[in-house]
């Protein structure tokens, strides 16, 4: 994920499980077992790096779920910007039931996804829940069939592809501002970003290409 970040060519990231079972089903419980408190630490650590590469790389990040994704494989999907679901996945942080929390972000993203409430009750009782559910509580953005989830979701990464990648990364920079900080400050942030998009080749393509009833052919610069 650091290679992908900094790489100009991958305009969007889609973060996907192998096979059909699932997108992540969480950790190895035999490994986490034998863990001590500083290499429980460390674990935690990486996911947290995961996370973070996920949530604030400036290209936007797509989980399309396709499975399981419980615990660490939810969390990595709370990570990501967008998240699509096939009708047949399974989302929920089942830590509670081995004595221990999430720890790879769970506690603060899946607030910020839907209600601090809700995500009291699926972390508290370690309720497992399918696309449905997830869908109307705002964990994901749309459920397709299984075997629709990933044209679905390539579409949408297209279209972001299509898109200013130096607008993008303002306005996931943007964004990610709203649930953090004071508002009127991350309103003045907002303000000053959108001026100095202007100075981009960018900006004057796509208001050029408006003017002139064309498709826009942005550059990221």
């Amino acid at each position: 994920m650091r290679e992908l970040a900094g790489d100009a060519e991958a305009r969007v990231i889609v973060l996907t499980g192998a096979g059909e079972k699932a997108f992540a089903a969480g950790a190895d419980i035999k490994y986490m077992s034998g863990l001590g408190v500083g290499e429980a630490k460390e674990w935690g650590a990486l996911g947290h790096e995961a996370g973070r590469l996920l949530e604030t790389m400036p290209k936007p990040t797509i989980a399309a779920v396709n499975g399981f994704a419980l615990g660490g494989g939810c969390e990595l999907a709370l990570a990501c910007d967008l998240r699509y679901a096939a009708r047949t996945a399974k989302l929920g942080q089942p830590e509670i039931n081995l004595g221990i929390i999430p720890g790879w972000g769970g506690t603060q993203r899946l607030a910020r996804a839907t209600t601090l409430g809700y995500a009291k009750e699926l972390i508290f009782t370690g309720r497992v829940i399918g696309a449905e559910e997830a869908e109307r509580r705002g964990l994901v953005n749309a459920v397709f069939e299984p075997e629709e989830l990933i044209a679905k979701t390539l579409e949408v990464a297209r279209l972001l592809g299509s898109k200013s990648p130096v607008a993008l990364a303002a306005a996931k920079a943007a964004c990610n501002r709203a649930l953090q900080g004071g508002h009127a400050e991350n309103l003045d942030a907002e303000a000053a970003s959108f001026g100095e998009l202007f100075a981009s080749e960018d900006a004057r393509e796509g208001m050029s290409a408006f003017v002139e009833k064309r498709e826009p052919v942005f550059k990221g610069r």
